[in-house]
């Protein structure tokens, strides 16, 4: 959360966690830069202005400098037409006018986050070429089925469930392999590069597997027309 105020952050933070939300304050954005290239994040919540850059400058950042798709939501005061235009323009998902009701705010979060992951974790995921199917552990490109273990599908479903989403090793490790602190993170990069050699996760089939240094993997879709002009 990126708030300078720190009444109205406590409120928020204090309703969030209420909620049984992890949350992370922060004052300024260059904190929130320097966490979010350490940490993923599942939501950001935005205030307008902030000392250093405002949040609208941040979020076309996040947009467009780290390709990140994760959701954010603004809370500000500034409630003129224009503002809220540019706040969605900027790639926000939700736009809410202070002062905020807790009941309201907790609810446009969930609907948000709805948005954001799939509701039924069975449901069948259609990303042509592929087709995952979570019930029956199974993923085929163009038809053809594939031949994964278990660690990998679960791996690729998260990745699949995530696309365009910068995630960290210790997320994955997390989201995949429970929270046990003997599996190092090197597991992740193996795990990584048998899921991309095994799906042909490459710009002709439509994605492809990004990495970044130090932190994480991000898997893009791509023009598979264009990939292949």
């Amino acid at each position: 959360m990126l708030e300078d105020d720190s009444t109205q952050s406590l409120i928020v933070t204090s309703c969030l966690r209420n909620a049984g939300h992890e949350v992370h304050e922060f004052r300024l954005t260059a904190d929130l830069k320097r966490f979010c290239a350490r940490e993923s994040v599942d939501l950001y919540l935005l205030d307008w202005i902030v000392p250093d850059q405002s949040g609208e400058e941040f979020l076309r950042w996040l947009r467009s400098e780290r390709n990140d798709a994760t959701p954010a939501i603004f809370l500000t005061s500034r409630d003129a037409e224009e503002d809220v235009v540019a706040g969605l323009s900027a790639g926000a998902d939700d736009f809410i006018i202070k002062p905020l009701n807790q009941r309201i705010l907790l609810s446009r979060i969930e609907a948000v986050m709805r948005r954001a992951k799939p509701r039924d974790v069975h449901a069948i995921l259609e990303l042509p070429p592929y087709r995952i199917d979570p019930a029956q552990n199974l993923i085929s490109l163009k038809g053809e089925a594939l031949e994964l273990t278990e660690k990998e599908f679960a791996l690729a479903l998260f990745m699949f469930r995530n696309v365009g989403r910068l995630i960290s090793r210790g997320h994955m490790l997390e989201a995949v392999w429970g929270r046990s602190p003997d599996i190092p993170t090197r597991t992740v990069d193996t795990h990584v590069s048998r899921v991309r050699n095994k799906l042909q996760l490459r710009p002709e089939n439509g994605f492809r597997v990004v990495p970044t240094y130090n932190f994480g993997y991000r898997l893009e879709q791509v023009d598979a027309q264009q990939a292949e002009a």
